[in-house]
């Protein structure tokens, strides 16, 4: 892609997260994580070059493949998709900045298992499943601040910073605005356990997500649309 194209698709995207946080408040700061699932690796450099620094993938190959084609650049790497058991020591060799999609507690003692072993620790975020959907991974609502305090508890080299989750799939605005706004119920709850991060809003709603709390928000498309 033409990085002209690049800078202005990044420009708009910034300057949309500007306005949504500056609702909030003047002193709520939201991170912008560009999810590179659908662009190349020459625009995952544009984008740094431009002043990205935080990319994330939904794969583990993925994620593994392009850490080593731009390893000469100092990227804050995030791995945002479901994580299988099967590759949990490819996860771990790659040395994420952050792992957005921590959805059970069993995926939790099966990471713990191996971080204990090769003396590491990450950096996760419990995902929830706030829209209560079959499609999506996660723990229920009413099981999120128990499963936190679980984690805590029995794993000691998983550093837990927070939450994630995913819009409901709807174009009903309101029903959408009630899956963060029970994310972010829960975010403020665990608070008091150190979380820092409220991880929601991808590119169809961003917006939304940031007004409802979000300090976190994961874009791909709004990026790389030519």
């Amino acid at each position: 892609m033409n990085k002209e194209i690049l800078r202005a698709n990044l420009d708009k995207v910034i300057w949309n997260i500007e306005k949504a946080r500056l609702e909030v408040s003047d002193h709520h700061i939201v991170k912008l994580v560009a999810v590179g699932k659908y662009t190349s690796v020459e625009n995952i450099a544009t984008l740094y070059s431009l002043g990205q620094r935080a990319f994330g993938e939904n794969q583990v190959q993925q994620l593994e493949a392009r850490s080593k084609e731009l390893e000469e650049l100092p990227i804050e790497w995030h791995m945002i998709g479901t994580l299988q058991k099967n590759k949990i020591n490819k996860l771990l060799d790659i040395r994420p900045s952050l792992f957005q999609a921590l959805d059970s507690i069993e995926l939790a003692l099966a990471l713990e298992d191996r971080l204990s072993n090769k003396n590491q620790t990450l950096d996760c975020l419990l995902q929830i499943n706030s829209a209560a959907e079959d499609t999506k991974s996660g723990v229920s609502p009413q099981m999120a601040i128990d499963t936190y305090q679980e984690i805590i508890q029995k794993c000691p080299h998983i550093s837990l910073k927070g939450v994630m989750s995913i819009g409901a799939h709807t174009d009903d605005l309101q029903i959408v605005q009630q899956s963060f706004e029970t994310t972010r119920k829960i975010f403020d709850t665990l608070q008091t356990n150190g979380a820092t991060i409220c991880s929601m809003g991808m590119s169809g709603d961003y917006e939304l997500a940031i007004k409802c709390g979000s300090n976190l928000v994961r874009v791909g498309s709004s990026l790389f649309e030519k």
